[in-house]
């Protein structure tokens, strides 16, 4: 699958799914768009959680990008 939907057309829609909230469903410290909080959102989805958590990262404070030398 490459999309949503493709991911729709194969697996269908379930238009009542409700979201399990429980104490195994924790906030992440991950960036946004970072493959980390990518890989929290599969795993959230295959184990039935919302996909937000309130308290996740929402930010990029205290972050430090990578520096690659000038050629």
């Amino acid at each position: 699958m490459r999309n949503v939907f493709e991911a729709i057309l194969e697996c269908g829609h379930d238009e009542d799914f409700t979201p399990v909230d429980c104490e195994e469903f924790l906030p992440t410290d991950a960036p946004a768009g970072s493959k980390a909080k990518l890989e929290v959102l599969a795993e959230r989805i295959r184990r039935g959680f919302p996909l937000w958590h309130p308290e996740d990262r929402f930010d990029y404070s205290g972050l430090t990008g990578a520096v690659r030398p000038r050629e």
